[in-house]
């Protein structure tokens, strides 16, 4: 039977030959922010979703994956992760993740549009649960230039939860920018980035790991999981570090379990390790 469009929201992605629809309930928010057009819908079977520029940055049922797989990861096979650096996350999932961590000691988020916070401390209020905890300073400011700035060897962990590389996130995926957070990093320092589809993706992915040696953060390690309302339904993010060679992290059973996490595990963790051949001979 024929849809009616009204009914769904559907991201198109021509150049991937792609589409992702879902079903509405309504439309409940639209803005055209400084940088960007925000969308806000209730889904029948997704709960509340957030739209920015017409493509899907996170749904109430499945954003723990995201969530999850770029914080946990990262924060285990670090040492001893204290102070941590988060650019991008406006919806604030990943500072909630993080703050999970109790050797976490300060976490600065640097979000470049304010309303993307505001708007998930309205429609998605549990990710925003952790806003208030005294470790956590949010700045509304360009996530590039905070990086530039940063004191040398003033972060052990950064996170770049950041959308597409396009528009104002361009520059997260480039040597520079790679340059500065190496330049942030402590000794066993360690950088995370959202790294897009392994499937559709793959030639951005190679170009993310070739700039990230580049800029002298030689050891990297890609991560993949699910993620149903990206394009292609599989996602990544990439590690990386100086010196930190991310093949070992610390399988605590009690700290894990305290995560009250709804997918990672250690033995999630260890897959996610796993490199698919056709990306093995890519990389």
């Amino acid at each position: 039977m024929p849809l009616n469009t009204e009914d769904w929201f559907t991201e198109v992605a021509p150049q991937d030959g792609t589409a992702f629809s879902l079903k509405l309930k309504q439309k409940v928010h639209e803005e055209q922010s400084t940088y960007q057009r925000i969308e806000i819908y209730e889904t029948e079977r997704f709960g509340t979703l957030m739209i920015i520029d017409g493509c899907v940055m996170l749904s109430d049922r499945d954003n723990f994956l995201y969530h999850e797989m770029l914080t946990h990861p990262v924060l285990f096979t670090h040492p001893d992760p204290r102070r941590v650096l988060i650019i991008g996350g406006g919806d604030c999932g990943t500072l909630r993740e993080v703050l999970k961590h109790p050797s976490v000691t300060q976490v600065h988020m640097v979000e470049i549009d304010e309303r993307v916070t505001r708007l998930a401390e309205e429609y998605f209020p549990e990710l925003c649960s952790a806003n208030k905890d005294p470790r956590a300073q949010i700045h509304f400011a360009d996530g590039i230039q905070w990086a530039a700035d940063a004191e040398p060897g003033g972060y052990d962990v950064i996170i770049v939860d950041s959308t597409d590389p396009v528009g104002p996130a361009a520059g997260l995926f480039a040597e520079p920018f790679y340059r500065s957070c190496l330049r942030a990093l402590g000794p066993q320092g360690i950088f995370v980035q959202q790294s897009e589809s392994p499937l559709l993706h793959s030639g951005l992915i190679k170009s993310i790991h070739d700039e990230l040696h580049k800029a002298g953060l030689v050891n990297t390690q890609l991560l993949c999981f699910p993620q149903p309302v990206y394009p292609s339904g599989w996602w990544s993010a990439t590690m990386a570090s100086a010196a930190n060679p991310l093949t070992r992290f610390r399988e605590d059973a009690q700290q894990v379990k305290a995560l009250n996490a709804e997918y990672y595990n250690t033995d999630i963790h260890r897959a996610a390790q796993a490199v698919p051949e056709f990306l093995r001979k890519l990389l």
